[in-house]
């Protein structure tokens, strides 16, 4: 039977995101699915489409309008912010993510840290801002989303991630000074992405559990978290990469509205740890399903995600800049046919 949507693509995220039914699962894309082929397409190329805000809407559009995806997202990097606030950058080419030179951090702790005047008129910070001002006049009716920073991970970009895993290890009094001066960029930058138009933000925060405890997080960031939900208003989608199991059930207390899970963790598991206090966004293999493999293996990722009742589908995190075009059209196939196939 073919699947009647009642739904717009807005709708649909927007409801998923509070936790209301949907006529399907929604297809997301918080971090990034701009690949090399859509830029050549759409001659929108890194790294000035991360600069500017026309190149950066127009790439940012085929998500939705190329792939099928019910949301689009024009901030494809983590750096733009780490850029306004002064550090050495990296910008790469285009088929390269730029990056943040850490072998020379701007600040060594808590006295250093000082939001720019004209912070937000910065040109990297104005590219995501009208980007969203733009993709908001073109698709009404499909959910924008935004990206700000938290605080962990620009600390990661402005210390270096060695020293400021060291000084909370050394000195965590000073790193939560830190990470509260750092939370007024994460609060700035957001408010404007919403004034622009942003439906929900991505709040990507890398307390992985590659490098830092569960405890860590729950010391470190659970009520920092809780804050960000009280300020920023719209529904935030905090995104940690790598392995989080073990922080889940501190993450499902924060009150963010969603949370964007590595391929890491199993599905089920990951709906086992939530205990459905807070909505699971992914969480689709990047290095070896989207990049190396096929559409059929694409499809049985994203059938274990349904299966288990992930509440939105995307791939775990921003894709690899080479991955082919039918492994991202297949996720909002395989999720369409699935749910045909139960109407």
């Amino acid at each position: 039977m073919a699947l009647v949507e009642t739904m717009t693509c807005r709708e649909r995220v927007m409801a998923a995101l509070n936790g209301q039914p949907v006529d399907r699962t929604p297809c997301a894309n918080p971090t990034n699915v701009a690949t090399v082929e859509l830029m050549d397409m759409m001659d929108a190329p890194f790294p000035a489409a991360c600069r500017d805000p026309e190149l950066a809407a127009r790439l940012a559009s085929t998500g939705h309008t190329e792939l099928g995806f019910d949301s689009i997202m024009p901030y494809f990097t983590i750096i733009q912010e780490s850029s306004a606030l002064g550090c050495d950058m990296q910008w790469e080419e285009k088929d390269n993510w730029p990056t943040v030179r850490m072998a020379n951090p701007i600040w060594k702790g808590p006295d250093d840290i000082r939001i720019p005047e004209g912070f937000l008129d910065h040109p990297d910070n104005v590219t995501i801002v009208k980007a969203i001002e733009i993709l908001r006049r073109e698709f009404p009716d499909v959910a924008v989303i935004g990206k700000t920073m938290g605080p962990w991970t620009l600390a990661y970009h402005v210390f270096a991630v060695d020293k400021f895993l060291l000084m909370s290890i050394d000195d965590p009094e000073r790193t939560m000074e830190c990470l509260h001066k750092l939370k007024e960029i994460s609060v700035l930058f957001g408010q404007a992405q919403i004034a622009a138009g942003a439906d929900a933000l991505t709040f990507p925060d890398h307390a992985t559990g590659d490098l830092v405890s569960s405890e860590y997080y729950r010391r470190f960031l659970q009520d920092i978290h809780r804050e960000m939900v009280e300020r920023l208003d719209v529904p935030l989608i905090l995104h940690i990469c790598g392995r989080t199991l073990d922080r889940m059930p501190y993450i499902a207390d924060t009150g963010m509205a969603a949370f964007h899970f590595d391929s890491k963790n199993d599905p089920q598991e990951a709906m086992d740890a939530v205990e459905g206090k807070i909505v699971l966004v992914g969480n689709v293999n990047n290095p070896e399903t989207l990049y190396a493999r096929g559409p059929e293996e694409v499809r049985a990722e994203v059938v274990r995600c349904l299966e288990a009742g992930v509440q939105m589908i995307a791939p775990e995190c921003a894709i690899p800049l080479s991955t082919k075009l039918e492994n991202l059209i297949e996720i909002p196939r395989a999720v369409k046919e699935w749910h045909e196939a139960r109407a």
